[in-house]
């Protein structure tokens, strides 16, 4: 969004510095010019950075998807712009288990705070989340956060555009599991961001349940999509204390239900079953 100059700084130094591996750094700027660099690529470094401006603010999946057609490599990371990776060997890391597992589709990095706070419950995608040092397959994944085998998201159509914000990596994740990729929740790959909460967003209640919905109806057969949409309701009523954040969530919900969802590929009952036992069924 061009308004974080220093943190960017930050964040494509860590992908610069990244050894033992071919680096390329797509810069997209939502609907703003990208600012200046003061980093450099090393002397000597094949490394390459490209920068990519949109006409306005598009949405965070549109914005990857962007992203995603500039790059040439063969894995995309993608990194938000005040996130950085906590040391320079994720890159060869992520290169390595990519070459050497073919059925692995996406990396989902373990996210620290680098005050030394608790990591966010939300950053460990799986239902049990008291360890983040544990790695193990999963559902989701964090879009900011994470790498991915580029063949698997484009075979998939990539993030859904329409979302904006909010569910659009379980969206794709959905989609690469009834392709029979996998996702793995990996800890050895760290990358650092500051604590903050997705609330902080104006519209967050309302795109989330929007979104909610739009996952159930493009993705779920009917019987699971309306277990998943009153589970979330009960959740939602059960957590929620605050009248006007209530509100929005169910006036989004109710755009969900009226507007257009996109492409409908329910899931085979096959991969639900999957997910039931990797931990996390698609009703939660």
């Amino acid at each position: 969004m061009g308004n974080r100059i220093a943190e960017l700084d930050r964040a494509v130094e860590s992908a610069l510095t990244q050894t033992d591996g071919d680096v390329e750094v797509v810069i997209v700027g939502n609907g703003a010019d990208v600012p200046e660099l003061s980093v450099r690529p090393l002397p000597g470094s094949a490394a390459a950075v490209k920068t990519v401006r949109l006409s306005h603010n598009a949405g965070i999946p549109e914005g990857r998807n962007r992203g995603v057609q500039e790059c040439s490599g063969d894995i995309v990371l993608f990194l938000d712009d005040d996130g950085w990776y906590a040391n320079p060997k994720v890159a060869a890391h992520v290169r390595d288990r990519f070459a050497h597992e073919p059925d692995l589709a996406v990396i989902s990095f373990r996210v620290m705070d680098p005050e030394g706070g608790s990591v966010q419950r939300r950053h460990v995608p799986r239902l049990r989340a008291g360890d983040p040092e544990r790695s193990s397959p999963v559902t989701t994944f964090l879009g900011g956060a994470c790498a991915i085998r580029k063949s698997a998201f484009l075979q998939v159509g990539g993030l859904p555009e329409r979302f904006f914000y909010a569910h659009e990596e379980t969206d794709l994740a959905w989609r690469l599991l009834g392709e029979g990729y996998r996702i793995e929740y990996d800890a050895e790959t760290v990358m650092y961001h500051p604590l903050v909460l997705p609330t902080r967003h104006s519209d967050f209640y309302r795109l989330n349940a929007r979104n909610r919905v739009w996952l159930a109806r493009r993705n779920l057969p009917w019987p699971l999509a309306v277990l998943y949409l009153l589970n979330w309701v009960v959740l939602t009523l059960a957590r929620e204390r605050s009248k006007p954040a209530l509100r929005a969530w169910f006036r989004g919900f109710g755009e969900g239900l009226r507007e257009p969802a996109g492409e409908r590929r329910p899931m085979a009952w096959r991969t639900a079953w999957r997910m039931l036992r990797l931990g996390r069924p698609p009703i939660v």
